[in-house]
């Protein structure tokens, strides 16, 4: 169960900064975090020592996996070392749901918190499954998602 608005996590953000990666392997580093448990993990271009064009390589992970991610993020970008900043965040609470389209059923990610229904998100694989299936541009059927999903959050609070 993740926590609520009264009850904030606690995060750790790791970053290090690269300036002698490809853009394949900067790409890869943020994929292997997230594989590994990352939360979340991103790249920020910077400008280094010596004018050098560089890259943040940053994840937010939980406490008791950042040790092990930040081994995971010096040994897939080769950086010399990895910062740590303590974070708390305040998450709503995930569920998934499947609404129906003229292109097929697509999944919806619905945000709540407590009660209240707060958003709800076509999840975008899906979309460009049906798209590809139907032949019509990621767009459309996303537009028609997205309507479907409206029904999620008219339906009330959640229970």
């Amino acid at each position: 169960m993740q926590p609520g608005a009264d009850t904030p996590e606690a995060v750790v953000e790791l970053a290090a900064n690269v300036d002698d990666a490809t853009g394949e392997t900067l790409g890869h580093a943020a994929a292997a975090l997230l594989a590994a448990g990352a939360l979340d993990a991103w790249l920020t271009p910077i400008q280094m020592k010596k004018g050098r064009p560089g890259t943040i390589v940053s994840a937010l992970v939980r406490e008791a996996d950042a040790a092990r991610l930040s081994i995971a993020l010096l040994r897939e970008t080769g950086s010399f070392g990895v910062r740590r900043r303590a974070w708390e965040r305040t998450v709503v609470e995930r569920s998934h749901h499947e609404v129906d389209t003229v292109y097929g059923p697509v999944s919806v990610k619905l945000g709540t918190l407590g009660r209240e229904r707060l958003f709800a998100r076509p999840e975008a694989d899906g979309v460009a499954e049906r798209a590809a299936a139907a032949g019509v541009p990621f767009r459309v059927v996303m537009l028609a998602a997205e309507a479907a999903s409206r029904s999620l959050l008219s339906a009330g609070p959640s229970s």
